[in-house]
């Protein structure tokens, strides 16, 4: 059955080898169970039933690729987009996690739209390197940020907006040192590093009296409280443009960088460049973002930590049916999950921030009508504190910095036709 339905034989692997590969993957984005849920009550949704969610929609993202696509691709709720959905579209414009819930469920119709249709490769390819490299980096930024705050390492201050907070205090010594260990771990590539770190601070915390124990397994806590709670109504108004496509955009090319990026790895793309069945493996992650927004977690996503079962081995989907599973079994840790204190998790995202910002190497720093925009791009979104801000100004700077520099030809009908759009919405709806 298992040969029949991912044709172990003809990708060159075996069930073994697949399994230890969904493992391998499950392990290094487990991380992923403990800290969106942090996030996401930082909305006001209920704990448990954010775990629970994020513990289904990952395990519905990874059976789509599994039988859709036959990629050994891992999803979950993703990095940075959940931040932005909890401190910015409800923590900053005041709106209700159930809206915010509807503009993910919406932005996942767009993207699934948009993959069924050619649209998807003509936005893709409109919008110019060094801008898609500047929108990861300054997602990084942005968790950097949250991540430092979490830990109480930057707390604001009336005089300089930000100043640091306690360095001596129990929350940023512990915090420091598990981003330290996180690191060392991943340098010495040991699996599941980033997991461990959030662990080795739990524990210890536990053990100085600085946080409760509330057990390790227990029954999996109800999904009831977010389960179908979206507000499509409140996120079909004007006003909420700007944060649906953030979530579109975002998604679109996280997901095509990395499923482009882990097919290369994998040995999966064709001599052309093209790669086989992309088509699928969009359309189950937009449809995954759909449902995982109706199970009630922002948006899923494949996961660029997948790359490390493909090391191991994966080559089907068979790998992702394994993460899957392990989502699943997941579900009964939730009261390990409750646990674990917000500085403990601090180091993760920190982490990730610094995976990130790698993306700035990749801009082209010699021509500075190509390096100005990016790296307002980069900064906007930490300095204003959303990532939606952090597109559009990157996308209006472009355009009237390449036309002021006489480079007409550079500027994409698709880039240009956006930032009018965003120059609308600043002097009409703002």
């Amino acid at each position: 059955m298992l040969e029949q339905l991912f044709k172990l034989s003809e990708n060159k692997t075996t069930v073994r080898t697949e399994i230890v590969a969904g493992i391998t993957t499950f392990l290094t984005m487990a991380y992923i169970i403990f800290v969106n849920p942090d996030i996401l009550s930082k909305a006001g949704m209920p704990f448990g039933a954010v775990f629970a969610a994020t513990c289904v929609a990952a395990a519905i993202g990874c059976l789509l690729m599994a039988f859709l696509a036959n990629y050994p691709i891992a999803l979950a709720p993703g990095m940075g987009l959940n931040a932005y959905f909890a401190f910015v579209v409800v923590g900053q414009m005041k709106y209700s996690w159930q809206v915010a819930l509807g503009c993910v469920f919406l932005s996942g119709v767009l993207f699934f739209i948009i993959s069924a249709l050619p649209i998807r490769e003509w936005i893709v390819n409109a919008i110019p390197r060094s801008l898609k490299m500047a929108i990861a980096a300054g997602i990084g930024l942005f968790l950097a940020l949250i991540a430092l705050k979490n830990a109480g390492i930057v707390v604001a201050h009336p005089a300089t907006m930000v100043a640091h907070g306690d360095l001596t205090s129990w929350p940023v010594v512990m915090a420091t040192l598990g981003f330290a260990l996180i690191v060392a771990l991943e340098h010495r590539k040991v699996l599941g590093g980033v997991i461990i770190g959030i662990l080795a601070v739990t524990i210890v915390s536990i053990l100085a009296g600085h946080q409760k124990f509330g057990g390790i397994v227990d029954v999996p806590p109800s999904i009831a409280p977010v389960f179908l709670q979206m507000d499509l109504g409140g996120a079909f108004k004007v006003g909420l443009v700007t944060v649906v496509f953030a979530f579109l955009f975002v998604d679109l090319f996280d997901n095509t960088g990395t499923l482009i990026a882990l097919a290369h790895r994998g040995g999966f793309m064709r001599p052309d460049g093209t790669v086989p069945r992309l088509n699928r493996a969009l359309l189950s992650d937009s449809a995954a973002a759909m449902i995982g927004a109706a199970v009630g977690t922002s948006t899923t996503t494949s996961y660029i930590e997948s790359a490390s079962g493909i090391n191991a081995g994966g080559r089907t989907g068979l790998t992702a049916l394994t993460v899957a599973v392990l989502f699943l079994l997941a579900l009964f840790l939730a009261p390990l999950a409750g646990s674990i204190p917000a500085y403990a998790t601090a180091p993760a995202l920190l982490y990730v921030a610094c995976l990130m910002t790698r993306g700035l190497v990749e801009i082209e720093w010699d021509d500075i009508t190509e390096a100005a925009p990016a790296v307002i791009t980069a900064i906007a979104m930490p300095f204003t504190f959303s990532i939606a801000e952090g597109i559009a100004f990157g996308f209006i700077s472009y355009t009237v910095i390449k036309l002021v520099s006489g480079k007409f030809t550079d500027i994409h009908p698709a880039v240009a036709i956006l930032a009018a759009l965003f120059v609308v919405k600043y002097v009409v709806i703002a």
